[in-house]
């Protein structure tokens, strides 16, 4: 069987943030290594990886290291992922398949019962099914009694889901001829020819075992959803590991669950307070306070800064800045005194505008989500949920109300107040919540 690894997307969702969604490092690994070590853990030593001409070398890179066999296809036909199974037809079509899709972030046990499956069934393929509780706009599924898919209906209305069980990319496919001639013969202006080949074959009298998978699953679809990620890569450390390579000063506090790489340096009277992960190089100045966050490599996280809730890429600069429930990309710097805002006065959840569209991040607290190599000037304050794009930089004193643009530069020229009516109402309940979820972290 070989692992089909689909890479060749762009995440059209994802601005400000450039980096593809597959590799994002989370606890020193990207996304593409852990789906391709939960494979080699099974015993399946075969990749077949399709990426796209802009980002089918940083994917060699990434695999270079990694003792398998590898084939890499740059994704010709467009279609979504018929286009890039397509695309890769010289080299799967004699072949089982598994074809994964790696920045759906799944636990190992969703691997071992769809290999395990597959290896003891007769059907065509098999595909993984998970139970939601709130609308996803993915593909839903329809199964009968024997969990066998009669139908699937991909982006349906809110509202108009036909179950709760929603399709994971995570299939195996024994007749992948079969599947390659339906998405060829399958005529559609959306990208949806997969599910829809899917569908079709079904109908013609194929075989579809839809395998349940309970454990943890997230799809980074939006930018804040890196949050969620990184929340669960942080509370799957079960125990502290400091490297022995690793500087850390007597006084220094690491509390918790704590991962701090080699080359690390924690300086005096600095708090690590788990869970938190600290990568290999970066520095914990005087007197800083890191909880719940995540921190690249070769960053400086400065004298009295606090970055709480927060993922951090790598080569980035603080110096006394509070950064809370953030997003920042690689090679980004705060300067003194610089801050985010990350709660609004009304209490009420943080809405980001994606395109035309105006989302609910469901979220109550949510800080700058900022583009790679853009700088923050001393003394600026951001705004929650604002996007800074690549490349740009926010001039000291300023307040960014709203998003900057990539390449573009916010610089106070002239000051100007106005002064209304307070007529925000504050909720006591509120108050003692946020006070349960502060005791609780």
């Amino acid at each position: 069987m070989k692992v089909v690894l689909l890479c060749g997307g762009v995440g059209k969702r994802m601005h400000p943030i450039r980096k593809e969604k597959f590799l994002l490092n989370f606890l020193g690994e990207t996304l593409l290594e852990r789906h391709i070590r939960f494979a080699r853990e099974l015993g399946l030593n075969d990749f077949v990886v399709v990426g796209n001409e802009h980002n089918i070398e940083k994917i060699k890179d990434v695999c270079k290291n990694i003792n398998a066999n590898f084939e890499f296809v740059v994704q010709t036909n467009k279609n979504g992922m018929a286009g890039a199974l397509i695309s890769a037809e010289d080299v799967i079509r004699n072949d089982e398949i598994l074809v994964v899709k790696p920045t759906d972030i799944v636990e190992k046990t969703a691997y071992e019962k769809l290999i395990s499956e597959s290896k003891n069934g007769s059907y065509d393929s098999y595909i993984l099914g998970y139970v939601v509780e709130k609308y996803f706009s993915g593909g839903y599924l329809s199964i009968n009694e024997n969990n066998e898919m009669i139908d699937i209906v991909e982006k349906p209305e809110k509202g108009k889901e036909p179950s709760n069980l929603i399709n994971i990319v995570l299939h195996v496919h024994k007749r992948i001829d079969v599947l390659l001639r339906y998405m060829k013969e399958t005529k559609r202006s959306t990208d949806d020819v997969y599910e829809y080949s899917m569908k079709k074959m079904v109908k013609d009298g194929y075989k579809f075992k839809v395998v349940k998978y309970d454990g943890f699953w997230t799809a980074i679809t939006y930018p804040w959803k890196i949050l969620e990620a990184m929340n669960y890569f942080l509370n799957i450390i079960d125990e502290p590991v400091i490297s022995p390579n690793a500087k850390i000063h007597e006084t220094a506090v690491i509390d918790g669950n704590v991962i701090i790489e080699d080359g690390a340096r924690v300086f005096e009277y600095a708090v690590i307070r788990g869970p938190a992960y600290i990568g290999k190089n970066s520095i914990v100045g005087n007197h800083a306070l890191i909880r719940n966050s995540h921190i690249g490599d070769n960053s400086v996280v400065g004298k009295d800064s606090e970055i709480k809730g927060s993922y951090i890429g790598d080569n980035c600069w603080f110096h006394t800045n509070y950064v809370g429930d953030s997003v920042v990309s690689d090679n980004c710097s705060f300067g003194s005194g610089a801050v985010t805002a990350n709660f609004r006065f009304d209490e009420r959840n943080i809405k980001v505008k994606v395109g035309d569209q105006v989302i609910d991040t469901g979220l109550d607290k949510l800080g700058v989500i900022m583009g790679e190599n853009s700088k923050v000037g001393i003394n600026a304050c951001l705004m929650p949920g604002v996007r800074i794009g690549p490349n740009s930089m926010v001039g000291p004193g300023s307040v960014l109300f709203k998003d900057l643009e990539q390449g573009k530069m916010l610089l106070l020229r002239d000051t100007f107040y106005e002064i209304k009516d307070n007529n925000i109402i504050l909720s006591e309940e509120k108050k003692d919540e946020l006070m349960r979820r502060l005791i609780d972290e």
